[in-house]
């Protein structure tokens, strides 16, 4: 079922739809290295082949979990020597190019910076983290969102057409709603799941589809309709919700989820990051040091050592008192940022580095707070007009509840 054009491509309009940038590029001939970043079975490795087939160029392929530098340094070998004179460059596609080391993307960046190939890579992590600067700066990156229940249902109905194995069947479809739901937006899910839903029925008899029979079916079958044995976005999901909810057994179970299921550390450590800034904050202000410590020593380590320190922040980020105050407060000053506009700085907090900035009253009246008792002046920080009351507030915890009375000392009714 894996399409062969950008007609029978399914979703990405605001990539290959008319006009977009990608069928633009196709079009136009030129084509250039890209990095495609979008979840599991939205067509990362389908596009590729599209955009390499339509534009007649030579294709490779490299796996980033079975490649090495040499693996890496055969097929550069093998890409330059396929071209002739005026030939297109041949596309090298790699998948999961998140997973590959600096040293193995460090081998790419001389073919890439030469035009040995045209580079085009896929990943379901945030190039920004994943890739390194040299290489991400010579590539554009194009974010592929998830398939809407739209883009579902075209495929459902092409694989019911047209699928050698499907067609023979008599499938029909009730109810979507579960599908929707268990597929995910991911088209590779989606069509297990209708396989699986075809076994499970004697060959000559009807395959009904609805809500209840997928439920009962993939209940039986839990791992039968995802990739790696994994839902990894809603374990994922479990895991921080386990967390936020101050569950540290729960917790540990949906990481031993994650780490049977092979996924990458990095993955789970920077997921452990945010939930200590957004969940926990300034109610544990070290939960955030722990996090970052995590990270730096899961990129010295793999498995299965890195299980433990991965298990020690989950644990700790648990167990740690919550706050979300650090989260509202920046959404509330962007909230008003955005309402109010770019507001002028008020003149007394304005730097004077020339006499001329100094006569129009840059820096005139500010108070410098080392020069009072208790280093404190209470004057105005916020351009007039921002009640400053909007932004942060404080929260029922130990720790907050010390940062209110220092401030409360200072401010009095302000807080």
């Amino acid at each position: 079922m894996r399409p062969q054009h950008l007609d029978q491509y399914v979703g990405q309009k605001h990539l290959v739809g008319p006009g977009a940038v990608l069928r633009k590029m196709i079009e136009s001939g030129n084509l250039s290295s890209f990095i495609l970043w979008g979840p599991p079975g939205v067509g990362k490795t389908t596009l590729a082949k599209i955009v390499a087939s339509q534009m007649e160029c030579p294709f490779f392929t490299l796996s980033a979990i079975a490649s090495g530098v040499k693996e890496v340094r055969e097929v550069i070998d093998k890409a330059r020597n396929s071209r002739f004179f005026d030939s297109k460059p041949p596309v090298l596609f790699i998948d999961e190019i998140h997973r590959f080391n600096k040293a193995q993307q460090d081998s790419l960046l001389a073919a890439v910076e030469n035009g040995t190939f045209i580079l085009i890579g896929a990943t379901t992590e945030n190039p920004s983290f994943e890739v390194i600067t040299p290489l991400l700066s010579r590539c554009q990156v194009y974010t592929l969102k998830a398939l809407e229940e739209s883009d579902l249902d075209e495929l459902i109905e092409r694989a019911i057409k047209e699928d050698k194995e499907l067609k023979k069947r008599d499938i029909r479809i009730e109810e979507r709603e579960s599908l929707y739901r268990f597929a995910g937006g991911d088209a590779r899910k989606m069509l297990n799941i209708i396989d699986l839903m075809c076994q499970t029925e004697k060959d000559d008899d009807p395959v009904i589809i609805n809500n209840a029979t997928v439920v009962e079916r993939l209940q039986e079958n839990p791992l039968a309709y995802d990739k790696n044995g994994e839902m990894h976005y809603d374990i994922i999901s479990a895991f921080i919700k386990s967390i936020r909810g101050s569950d540290p057994q729960a917790a540990v179970y949906w990481l031993a989820r994650m780490v049977e299921g092979g996924e990458d550390p990095k993955f789970i450590a920077r997921r452990l990051l945010i939930s200590a800034s957004e969940d926990i904050g300034l109610a544990n202000p070290n939960a955030l040091l722990l996090a970052n410590a995590c990270f730096d020593a899961i990129h010295k380590l793999g498995w299965p050592e890195a299980r433990i320190i991965l298990s020690e922040t989950t644990i700790y980020l648990a167990s740690s008192p919550k706050s979300n105050s650090a989260y509202l407060a920046i959404d509330n000053a962007l909230n008003i940022v955005r309402q109010t506009g770019h507001l002028p700085v008020p003149l007394h907090l304005r730097n004077a580095p020339t006499k001329l900035m100094k006569n129009l009253g840059y820096g005139a009246d500010y108070h410098y707070p080392h020069d009072y008792p208790g280093h404190f002046y209470p004057q105005a920080y916020l351009p007039e007009g921002v009640n400053g009351d909007r932004i942060w507030q404080t929260q029922d915890n130990a720790a907050e509840n010390k940062l209110r009375d220092f401030l409360k000392s200072r401010w009095k009714n302000r807080y």
